[in-house]
């Protein structure tokens, strides 16, 4: 039984960890500052069910897929750091905020982020992915998957609440506040960008340098 709550709350806080809500939240803010609430509590559910079920095909197959594929970790990271780069130079040149006057493109905007780069790789990232397998490879009882599986639809669920509760911050800092915010995480994100692209680069480019010697 102790085992089974130190593995729970292993699950939960590491997930909860390196998911960040919390941090996500602000770049869900600047991107969603154009449209309705009523869109932008679709677009977090929408990342959400898409990051959540993301985690879960790489919790039970990930190193399967992985292996099938040729894909490691570390080039997931560099990927994951190009398309936070240019979502950085978009916030930071406030590109992100325009209205959009036409239903069919704000439906187009909203699956287009959600998806990418909300879904994945903001909230299902690199780190939350190795940890999925990893933590899978560890659950040597059913149990431990049944927990391992709440854990990860637990932070989702608080992830979810998270992003819906920005719709009132939004509307507390207008539309100028939220262009200032943008700039600012627009900043953030592309330093977060270069630690994942160099993070990702540094083991391939050793890998390379080992096999030419």
């Amino acid at each position: 039984m102790t085992e089974n709550i130190s593995f729970a709350l292993l699950c939960f806080t590491s997930f909860f960890t390196l998911i960040n809500p919390l941090g996500v939240m602000p770049i869900f803010m600047t991107m969603t500052g154009s449209i309705s609430n009523e869109q932008r509590v679709k677009t977090a559910k929408k990342a959400v069910i898409v990051s959540f079920v993301a985690l879960i095909v790489f919790a039970f197959s990930g190193q399967l897929l992985f292996r099938f594929f040729g894909i490691s970790v570390d080039s997931f990271r560099v990927v994951g750091g190009i398309i936070f780069f240019m979502m950085g130079w978009d916030m930071l040149q406030a590109r992100l905020v325009k209205v959009k006057h036409d239903e069919n493109d704000i439906k187009e905007y909203v699956n287009d982020i959600s998806v990418t780069p909300l879904a994945i790789p903001m909230i299902c990232g690199p780190g939350a992915i190795t940890n999925s397998i990893v933590l899978m490879e560890d659950a040597n009882s059913a149990l431990k998957k049944i927990i391992l599986f709440a854990a990860i639809l637990l932070v989702h669920l608080l992830t979810f609440f998270i992003l819906f509760s920005s719709t009132k911050i939004i509307k507390l800092i207008g539309e100028t506040g939220n262009k200032i915010m943008m700039r600012l995480m627009g900043l953030i994100v592309m330093v977060i960008a270069v630690e994942f692209f160099f993070s990702g680069m540094k083991p391939i480019l050793q890998g390379i340098f080992k096999a030419g010697i």
